[in-house]
């Protein structure tokens, strides 16, 4: 160290250590799994018209109850029964259904997911999206991102999940930046009964139990659990990945109803050991470091009452506790303790106003006990508040013409209080037509990683965190279009422009003798989406969706970034996906699937198409077994990160199994 000390690190040198502790440190593979059950109780096509679709009441674009088919935005819904004919097992399987997304496969239980780009590289991880699980944030302080590989639900219980491409700031706060997923679950009263699911192939196997029942008076209730494991995986020269995993978790829900209040309790714990993707071990800024298996467990709980009160306005509260402890061998152990209070209120709507309001606080004790003398949070425990105020207000301007505008104050820890603005003008041709445009401001904040990453632990520093580091900064502009032509045709398809400011960097520090994270980047995205549904007979649906983007950054003048633009990674050009739904008799299904996803750069990722299938037979009423194939086209492939511990996803098979009991 003392050699080091009195080095002064030239920029190349400076980037190839940065390069390489970025490559090496387990915690920024970053995006992992979640592993769910099997499909749920059947519902024909013909039961739902594209029309009876498009008027799906969501809640992601003005977070109050609308139809999809007014709603000003970007806004891709995965019903229960996308899920449960895609054969899906995990969440993030689940939302490869999404046109507007890019799901990215890093090893067995390692996903990298994000809209609009920013979907990670070699030197970040993907940090501009938010995901609610039932109102439940699960971003983590600690990168700004999501770990996938815990977010569990069983997918028989989804009720729809809601993919909002484009900033959602103004109503649901920071990181909210290129999207929100929002991921619904049923009321208990609708998974009334029991309910045994299983699946099992070459790669996978799990099993999943629920029952529901009757609570008193205007009550109802579910519980369930639930087990999943993964075999390992191969890397590119055929050795094994080293990332098997199993997981196990139970929970439940319970929600009573009065005519005037509705009020939900829901609770899940889960443990998880999971096998690192890197073969063996890493080198680290020269050092060696062997590998450990990942634990993770954690527990959480949420509750949430709606009230309307007799004037017709009304309000909800909602207050959630999570607990999470991560040991990663053998750099950190975290353990995060987070409680977050949510208010919002609709007066009852005046004139051509509706207005709602709320505020939102949260507070973070994060705990980190740094296990290696090479990689480092500094301090390692740290207590965080977040708070915030919003507004917004939807005017009609006329019949066919509304205009919301809306703005939001909200504090963070390191950049102070932000200000997230947004207009959305909203103009309906005709009832099945609606043109769409908006403006917006959006903001990643800062995270724990951006300020108090340390390497090595202890002075000399190579990297010393990010002592000035800012907010990344959006502006964001769209157009959209959706409706429905004819009976049977529905799409939408959205243009947008994203300006960024203030991205990450990595620049050498004033001493000359580090690195430090600062915000020296800036540049531009543009792009369309789109998407559509054909219903070619009342048993056979065609679904399809596309994306092109292009991404243009660079650095600000006086930067003397050490990893440059490249590295921030390149978003696939263009993706697209093909799905047809076959319902070939009352007791049997057919879909098939095509994806495409064009290549990545910084690390290079070729281009790949997968082919899915599924074919499902209804044994009994409330039997059924079902066959599915996933990436059927060729042997594997890879999908993300640097080609020396990509993982190979491969040709799996693999069958289900759910039988249904009989509600009480």
């Amino acid at each position: 160290m003392n050699q080091i000390r009195a080095v002064v690190p030239s920029k190349e040198a400076a980037s190839a250590v940065v390069r390489t502790i970025f490559a090496g440190v387990p915690l920024f593979a970053l995006a992992l799994s979640v592993q769910a059950g099997a499909p749920a109780e059947p519902v024909n096509f013909a039961d739902m018209s594209l029309e009876e679709l498009g008027s799906i009441r969501i809640t992601s674009v003005s977070k109050k109850p609308e139809r999809l088919g007014d709603a000003a935005g970007s806004v891709f819904v995965i019903t229960a029964e996308d899920i449960r004919r895609s054969g899906a097992t995990s969440l993030p399987e689940a939302l490869r259904l999404a046109p507007n997304l890019h799901v990215a496969r890093s090893s067995g239980s390692g996903y990298a997911i994000s809209a609009r780009g920013s979907n990670g590289s070699t030197t970040s991880a993907p940090n501009k999206l938010l995901v609610l699980i039932d109102g439940r944030s699960v971003y983590t302080p600690l990168f700004s991102g999501v770990f996938w590989d815990v977010q569990d639900v069983m997918l028989e219980d989804v009720e729809r999940i809601e993919v909002s491409s484009g900033p959602g700031g103004t109503l649901w706060g920071i990181n909210a930046v290129n999207g929100v997923i929002n991921v619904i679950t049923r009321s208990s009263e609708s998974t009334r009964g029991g309910l045994l699911a299983a699946h099992a192939g070459d790669r996978l196997a799990g099993a999943s139990f629920r029952y529901g029942g009757r609570a008193g008076t205007g009550g109802h209730y579910r519980v369930y659990g639930k087990y999943s494991e993964h075999d390992r995986l191969s890397v590119a020269d055929g050795g094994a990945a080293d990332d098997a995993w199993h997981k196990t978790q139970v929970g439940f829900r319970a929600d009573w109803e009065r005519p005037d209040e509705k009020l939900m309790v829901q609770g899940n714990a889960y443990g998880a050991r999971i096998g690192q993707p890197e073969p063996g071990s890493i080198s680290i800024a020269g050092t060696d470091l062997e590998l450990g298996t990942i634990e993770a467990s954690g527990i959480n709980l949420t509750t949430r009452w709606e009230h309307r009160l007799d004037n017709g306005s009304s309000f909800s509260l909602q207050a959630y506790y999570t607990r999470t402890e991560r040991i990663i061998p053998p750099t950190l152990d975290e353990t995060l303790d987070i409680v977050d209070l949510q208010f919002q209120h609709s007066p009852l709507p005046t004139g051509r106003h509706a207005l709602t309001w709320g505020a939102d606080y949260r507070y973070g004790r994060d705990r980190v006990k740094n296990t290696s003398s090479i990689f480092a949070f500094l301090p390692g425990d740290v207590d965080q508040d977040w708070s915030a105020l919003f507004a917004q207000d939807e005017m009609i301007l006329r019949d066919d013409l509304r205009l919301t505008l809306g703005a939001r104050l909200e504090r963070n820890p390191y950049s102070g209080t932000e200000i997230l603005p947004n207009a959305r003008l909203a103009w309906k041709l005709a009832p099945q037509h609606l043109l769409w445009t908006a403006l917006s401001r959006a903001v990643r904040g800062p995270s724990r990683l951006d300020a108090d990453a340390h390497i090595p632990r202890a002075a000399p520093f190579l990297l010393e965190g990010g002592p000035e580091v800012r907010s990344e900064v959006a502006r964001v502009a769209e157009l959209g279009y959706r409706g429905q032509p004819v009976p049977d045709l529905s799409w939408s398809v959205t243009a947008f422009h994203t300006d960024y400011d203030d991205l990450r960097s990595v620049e050498i520090a004033p001493s000359g003798t580090s690195v430090v994270f600062a915000n020296e980047m800036e540049g531009a995205t543009s792009g369309v989406e789109m998407w559509g549904s054909y219903q070619v007979l009342p048993d056979w649906r065609l679904s399809a969706g596309y994306t092109a983007m292009n991404d243009r950054l660079r650095l600000k003048p006086g930067s003397n970034d050490v990893s440059g633009p490249t590295a921030v990674g390149k978003n696939p050009a263009h993706t697209w996906q093909l799905r047809s739904s076959l319902t070939i008799a009352a007791n049997r299904e057919l879909d098939i699937a095509v994806r495409h996803v064009a290549a990545l750069s910084s690390p290079d990722v070729p281009a790949y198409t997968a082919v899915d299938a599924r074919f499902g037979w209804r044994l009994k009423s409330n039997l059924e077994l079902s066959l599915a194939g996933v990436n059927l086209l060729d042997a594997d492939h890879g999908e993300y990160g640097p080609i020396e511990t990509r993982s190979r996803i491969p040709r799996s098979i693999f069958v289900q199994l759910l039988w249904l009991g009989s509600a009480r």
